[in-house]
């Protein structure tokens, strides 16, 4: 970055030297102290900053957030469950904050609308090969609707009204699900969890049972053995939804590899803050066979009268608008623009980007992990291996564990539902070892 003292101070320079020398003779100046001779020089910064050289842009923008930051206090975030705190590149920013993106409405006119559904054609193709299923849709609206939309689809295509839930699916999820079900009529069934991982064992007698629900990594961050719940779902004739983490699908096998009829997930990790909550984007994909009953929207590839690559908004359920006593699904639309964020963000990483993004979540998740179990009183939920966010029980009640760090500067984590003294932790690749060094520190002294 180029500074007041007009030469650069660290690793990052937006700006070539060539782009500075045009910039310079547009001006008609002869060096960048010149342009800069207007600011007084008492305010000047003298030595530049103090920072190390071939900082990245993240790391630069982190230091830079320390020292604008140093008269407000924002905490550091542990917490997950569903909502990550993940960089977010400016390019990401730029890209998606395009008025083209922003402004686009729904492209009802293919041949006004080739960019946006081209975007989404593109992103359809990421989720597909992330989740390993042959066809994915233009987005939902968030992870627990495509959940919902997922649990639909497959008692639409069994006729079975049974669902069973593993327990470790996230909570807000499961809570989404119960209350769509007074409506739809859906038979819901928790699994419970042994050792931190669903005990399909402990279903007995299941009948009518027409959609399996896992969680891979489950919310507790352990990984699911979903060879049992493909095999009891080809027991009972009911189809397999698999939630998985599109982060950590870069490190372990992907739901198609695993047996799932239908993934679904959260697209927030992929260019979108956590917002309070949302707005988010729901993944959603599944096999060939369910083509017909996709919720939502679906972008196709063609060719235009002359003969040209083109795109259309292709196979809608058209019973969604006009015969909505026999649809599946009451969604027509999608969410474009948080799409088309995630599959810039998600381009610009590439799989070896995605990959490393999944690897530094994953250190810093074992790292925080032997940390915290380390601490008096501290222990792990389960032993079951875990991928980037662990579940702990603490000495003292999580809630009041977490006001406690949230006065020291950390978002500590998210309590679990059914145990008062356990606590769900999250690393992402934002958290650096003197973060997580400090947190620990913080974490001991508030268990006491």
């Amino acid at each position: 970055m180029a500074l007041l003292s007009g030469r650069p101070t660290a690793g990052f320079v937006p700006h070539t030297d060539i782009e500075i020398a045009t910039m310079l003779e547009f001006l008609g100046l002869e060096s960048l102290e010149s342009l800069f001779e207007t600011v007084p020089k008492a305010i000047r910064l003298a030595g530049g900053l103090d920072m190390a050289d071939g900082l990245s842009e993240f790391d630069t923008m982190a230091e830079m957030q320390r020292l604008a930051g140093a008269n407000c206090s924002e905490l550091i975030c542990f917490a997950g469950a569903g909502s990550y705190d993940h960089d977010i590149p400016a390019a990401v920013r730029r890209l998606a904050g395009r008025t083209e993106f922003v402004t686009a409405y729904t492209p009802y006119q293919a041949e006004v609308a080739q960019g946006v559904l081209q975007t989404m054609f593109e992103y359809q193709t990421i989720v597909s090969r992330l989740s390993g299923l042959e066809v994915a849709n233009a987005s939902l609206y968030d992870g627990a609707t495509a959940c919902v939309e997922a649990v639909n689809l497959a008692v639409g295509a069994t006729g079975k009204s049974g669902v069973l839930l593993s327990r470790g699916i996230h909570t807000t999820w499961r809570e989404t699900m119960s209350t769509m079900a007074l409506g739809t009529g859906h038979q819901l069934q928790d699994v419970s969890l042994s050792n931190g991982v669903t005990d399909w064992s402990s279903v007995s007698g299941a009948t009518d049972v027409g959609a399996i629900v896992v969680q891979y990594p489950n919310q507790l961050g352990c990984l699911e053995n979903v060879s049992e719940a493909r095999a009891l779902a080809d027991k009972v004739g009911a189809k397999l939804v698999v939630v998985f983490d599109p982060v950590a699908a870069a490190l372990v096998r992907s739901p198609g590899e695993l047996g799932a009829d239908i993934a679904v997930g959260e697209g927030q990790p992929f260019g979108t803050p956590m917002s309070l909550g949302g707005p988010y984007v729901g993944l959603f994909a599944c096999k060939l066979e369910n083509i017909r009953r996709v919720p939502g929207r679906i972008v196709g590839e063609t060719v235009d009268a002359q003969g040209k690559r083109a795109y259309v908004t292709t196979l809608r359920t058209r019973e969604q608008d006009i015969r909505r006593e026999k649809a599946s699904s009451n969604i027509c639309t999608n969410q474009t623009l948080i799409a088309v964020t995630a599959a810039i963000q998600l381009a610009w990483l590439g799989t070896d980007g995605l990959r490393e993004l999944a690897l530094q979540s994953a250190r810093g998740t074992r790292y925080a992990r032997d940390l915290l179990c380390a601490i008096p009183g501290v222990e792990p939920v389960s032993s079951v291996p875990i991928v980037r966010e662990f579940a702990i029980r603490t000495p003292v009640k999580a809630r009041a564990l977490v006001d406690r760090l949230a006065d020291a500067g950390f978002l500590a984590g998210v309590p679990m539902e059914d145990d008062e003294h356990g606590l769900i932790v999250a690393v992402t690749e934002r958290r650096t070892r003197a973060q997580i060094d400090a947190f620990a520190s913080a974490f001991e002294k508030a268990a006491q």
